[in-house]
């Protein structure tokens, strides 16, 4: 068989055979130019130049295997998938600054430009450029870190006015911030443009979601849907949508969802938002911000042959990634929490045992039992304050 019979595409992808293969039929050709009885070994100066042209020809095929799948946002990386997810409308999230929803509270027609607020911890927060209080006395806005990155700011902590402003009077954030990200991973952008191809589809509420989710800033999203005529088991009045938006922007959250819902539609959820449509008609839009369930983790294990430190590392990483991953709402297996604690079945995981693993929520105590979230909640562990490794 020829190598040109390797090398082709079928509806599987692109195939090319291994070094190996190649390597072998190029000394095979050079045998039959040279003879049967050609040395060609390793330590030979025609076998070192056979493998040397075998392996450019191995290494271009990898490199046209990497060309062939940039085409495809399920196998690109890097740059390639940067460039295809532009085809729907997304681009890849750059690092992004931490944002929290305030209530300012003043003088009806009080006109705040560039306002400025500050937490306990001294962190400023920025409003947005002009904000009016309305008739009635207060307003919620989404503020924005001063300093990019994961800024963390408690519910109640921003209290602080930093821009006088006359008619101004308090300010507070009711829920804590949501912190900002890191540069967008190719495993997060391939997530968030599967999602995105939802906006032009034939049901308006997974449109719904697609909208919200290609927002900047949104990094969780959980939507709900009660067409029915009573309040569902989550509160949800009949007839009425609801949608739990972690991160983004207030105000642009709302008016996605204003733009995308049918006429007639109910939202329902504790945030609530002013949109003007292009006839000038205003809405109230309403969601919810997610409540932050902390999860701790307690880890009992017995250090075999070959455990240090670092693995016990690894593990709190694991555990508390997995636990951060989970989407809003979901419920928390104490089961599946084994995998991370296993390193997932690596090689590392042979230097221990895991004897007991107990997990609580927030303030209550350990147990060993599953816990189930609201609607509304999402799973937040930090892997310095809330996994602890018992080693025994």
């Amino acid at each position: 068989m020829e190598l040109a019979d390797l090398i082709y595409i079928d509806s599987t992808g692109f195939h090319y055979p291994d070094y190996p293969t190649i390597l072998a039929t190029f000394q095979g050709k050079y045998r039959e130019i040279y003879g049967t009885d050609v040395y060609l070994e390793a330590d030979s100066q025609d076998g070192q130049w056979v493998a040397v042209l075998a392996l450019a020809l191995y290494d271009t095929l990898q490199v046209a295997a990497k060309i062939y799948n940039s085409h495809s946002p399920t196998t690109a990386s890097g740059d390639a998938l940067s460039r295809d997810v532009k085809k729907n409308g997304i681009r890849r999230a750059v690092a992004t600054y931490s944002q929290v929803d305030v209530m300012v509270t003043g003088t009806a027609g009080t006109i705040i430009t560039n306002g400025q607020a500050e937490d306990t911890l001294g962190q400023k927060w920025n409003l947005p450029a002009s904000v009016t209080i309305p008739p009635g006395g207060s307003i919620t806005v989404t503020a924005t870190a001063d300093t990019i990155g994961a800024v963390s700011a408690s519910a109640g902590t921003i209290t602080k006015i930093v821009t006088v402003t006359l008619g101004w009077q308090t300010v507070t954030n009711p829920s804590a911030a949501t912190a900002g990200n890191p540069v967008e991973t190719d495993a997060a952008l391939r997530t968030r443009q599967t999602i995105s191809t939802a906006i032009p589809s034939l049901s308006i509420f997974h449109g719904l979601l697609g909208a919200i989710a290609a927002l900047t800033g949104v990094t969780r999203l959980k939507g709900y849907e009660n067409d029915s005529d009573t309040v569902d088991g989550n509160g949800i009045p009949g007839h009425h949508l609801s949608f739990v938006v972690e991160g983004g922007d207030s105000q642009a959250i709302g008016d996605a969802i204003a733009l995308k819902k049918t006429p007639g539609t109910g939202t329902y959820g504790t945030t609530s938002v002013t949109t003007t449509d292009s006839q000038g008609i205003t809405n109230i839009i309403n969601f919810y911000r997610p409540t932050v369930a902390t999860l701790s983790v307690e880890i009992t294990l017995t250090a075999l042959t070959g455990y240090t430190t670092s693995i016990g590392d690894a593990i709190k990483a694991a555990m508390a990634a997995t636990i951060n991953a989970l989407s809003i709402g979901e419920a928390v297996r104490l089961s599946r929490l084994y995998v991370p604690a296993n390193l997932f079945g690596a090689a590392e995981s042979l230097t221990y045992n895991v004897t007991l693993l107990r997990i609580k929520k927030n303030a209550g105590a350990f147990g060993t039992t599953d816990i189930t979230l609201a609607f509304n909640e999402s799973a937040s562990c930090d892997v310095a304050t809330n996994v602890t490794l018992i080693v025994v």
